[in-house]
């Protein structure tokens, strides 16, 4: 039965909740420590860029402190049910990982070295969970926005196998996977450390330095 399904399975498209039509919340507002627009498109010659690594709250925090980032946003993609709610995500049932979305300034910040960020700042063999955090939405990711990011993640994948290898872990589990659609989280969810300085979402870092 579906109610039985584990959390740590991804549900089929048929299998997973319906969700609706419309967000049944609003983002917006400035990003509290970068000051542009949290939820806005990308402004021309910049670009999108979007991580799955675990919780998202201390993952956004890791991408907004890198320079030429512009803005970002915490929400949910790689799953089936449109609109979803946080309560949604959590039950397992929805097919989504926790992401970050990175708007950033090519010509200060290069994707490759966004993706040296993702790699050094998760594990990505540990499967459908990060550290204590266990569950389908905290699996390791990247969902692309150009084939040219789909080529260079994948290479990335590669090279950074063989440095996870000789430290003695195991394969890499993360999926690389073209964007089909971000959904912005909850409010409360955005810049969630700044409003919460003391809040709890630790890094799972293997200590593995990309180069």
């Amino acid at each position: 039965m579906i109610f039985n399904r584990s959390k740590s399975e991804i549900p089929s498209a048929d299998e997973a909740l319906p969700g609706r039509s419309g967000r049944p919340y609003q983002v917006g507002g400035t990003h509290l420590t970068l000051g542009n627009p949290v939820e806005t498109q990308a402004p021309d010659g910049f670009e999108v860029a979007v991580f799955g690594l675990g919780c998202f709250w201390g993952e956004e925090k890791t991408f907004w402190e890198v320079p030429g980032v512009w803005s970002t946003s915490v929400g949910y993609a790689g799953g089936s049910t449109p609109n979803p709610t946080y309560e949604e995500v959590c039950t397992g049932r929805t097919g989504h990982a926790e992401v970050v979305r990175v708007i950033f300034d090519p010509s200060k910040v290069t994707y490759q070295q966004l993706l040296e960020v993702f790699w050094e700042n998760h594990d990505p063999t540990q499967g459908m969970r990060q550290g204590n955090d266990r569950g389908s939405q905290y699996r390791s990711i990247v969902l692309t926005t150009t084939p040219e990011q789909q080529e260079q993640a994948e290479a990335s994948r590669a090279a950074y196998q063989v440095r996870m290898t000789a430290a003695g872990y195991g394969e890499i589990t993360t999926s690389i996977l073209p964007l089909a659609t971000y959904y912005y989280a909850e409010d409360y969810h955005q810049q969630y450390l700044v409003k919460n300085p003391y809040g709890y979402c630790p890094l799972h870092a293997t200590g593995v330095t990309y180069a």
